[in-house]
C-alpha cells in the first residue's frame, strides 16, 4: 500500500514484543516482515541479514511455514539482485515443497520467480510456459495478486517476441486487479512494464510518459529498485527522442552508481549494455509521434 514508515514501525514493535515474550517463531515472522520491507525499499544487504536471522529463528522454533517464507524471501532477494546461481536451486527446492504440500500461492510465487530468471537469461519459451502455468494456478486458487504479477510476466515475454498489443491488453487486465486490491507497488511495476512494451515497439514518447509515471509512483512508496529501472527506461527513451548523447552518458553514469550501491547485478548489466550500444552506433533521430 506504500505506507513504508508505518510498516517499519510495525515490524520493529512486533519484534520487540516477541522478544520480550521469548517467542522465537514470532520473532522470525517480525524479522521476515522487516526483511521484506528492506528488499522493497532497495536496501538489499539489510534484507539479506534480516531474512537470514529470521530463517535461523524459524528453524530453531520448528515453525516450518515461517522458515519457508524466510527462505523464499532470501531467494527473492538474491533473484532481484541478479545472483541467479546462488538462488536458482533454492527456488526449485521451494517449488517442489509447495507442490508437495499443495500450496497454490507458494507455487505461483516460485514458478514466476524461476520464470523471471529464465527470461533474464534469454530462455523466453521456457519463461513463457512457466508464467502461463503460474497464471492458470493463480486463477484456480483465487490468488488475484499472484495472477496480476504472472500476467505481467506473460506480457513481458509476448512483447519481447514482437506482440506489443497482446502484451498491452494483458497489462490492462493486470492493472485492473492492482487497482481493485490497491497494490501500489504492483501497479507501479505494471506501469514500468507498459513503458518497456512501448519502448520495444519504438513508441518512445509514450514510453517516456509511462516511465515518468512509474518513477513518480515508485518514489512515492520509496521503492528504489523500481525507481532505478524506471530511470533507465527514461534515459533510453529520451535518447531516442533526440537527447544529446553526452547527457545520456552522464545519466547512465549516475545510474551505474545507484545500481552498484543497491547491489542490482542484472540492472547493472542492462545499463552497461545500453552504454555499449551507444558507443557502437551514431546518434540518429528515432522520435515517434506516439
Amino acid at each position: 500500500l506504500g505506507r513504508v514508515a508505518e510498516a517499519g514501525g510495525a515490524w520493529r514493535a512486533s519484534y520487540r514484543s516477541a522478544r520480550r515474550a521469548g517467542e522465537p517463531g514470532a520473532m522470525a515472522w517480525a524479522l521476515w516482515s522487516g526483511g521484506t520491507l528492506a528488499r522493497q525499499c532497495g536496501t538489499l544487504p539489510l534484507a539479506r541479514r534480516l531474512l537470514t536471522h529470521a530463517s535461523d529463528l524459524a528453524a530453531g522454533s520448528g515453525d516450518r511455514i515461517a522458515r519457508g517464507y524466510c527462505l523464499a524471501g532470501l531467494a527473492e532477494t538474491g533473484r532481484i539482485q541478479g545472483d541467479y546461481e546462488a538462488v536458482a536451486g533454492l527456488h526449485e527446492e521451494l517449488l517442489a515443497e509447495a507442490r508437495a504440500h499443495g500450496e497454490a500461492r507458494h507455487i505461483v510465487w516460485a514458478l514466476s520467480g524461476i520464470a523471471q530468471m529464465h527470461r533474464n537469461t534469454g530462455e523466453l519459451d521456457t519463461a513463457l510456459e512457466m508464467f502461463e502455468e503460474s497464471v492458470r494456478i493463480a486463477a484456480d486458487a483465487d490468488d488475484a495478486r499472484g495472477r496480476a504479477w504472472s500476467l505481467r510476466g506473460v506480457a513481458d515475454i509476448l512483447s519481447a517476441q514482437g506482440h506489443p498489443e497482446r502484451a498491452l491488453t494483458l497489462l490492462s487486465e493486470a492493472e485492473a486487479i492492482c487497482r481493485r486490491m490497491d497494490l501500489a507497488s504492483a501497479l507501479a511495476y505494471n506501469h514500468k512494464m507498459r513503458g518497456n512494451v512501448l519502448y520495444r515497439a519504438a513508441r518512445y514518447a509514450s514510453a517516456r510518459r509511462m516511465y515518468a509515471r512509474a518513477l513518480a509512483e515508485f518514489r512515492a512508496i520509496d521503492e528504489r529498485r523500481g525507481a532505478v529501472l524506471s530511470r533507465l527506461g527514461l534515459v533510453k527513451s529520451r535518447h531516442f527522442l533526440d537527447r544529446p548523447r553526452a547527457l545520456t552518458l552522464r545519466d547512465l553514469e549516475g545510474l551505474e552508481r545507484e545500481v552498484a550501491r543497491i547491489g542490482l547485478l542484472h540492472a547493472g548489466k542492462m545499463v552497461s549494455a545500453f552504454r555499449s550500444q551507444l558507443s557502437m552506433a551514431p546518434q540518429v533521430s528515432c522520435a515517434s509521434p506516439s
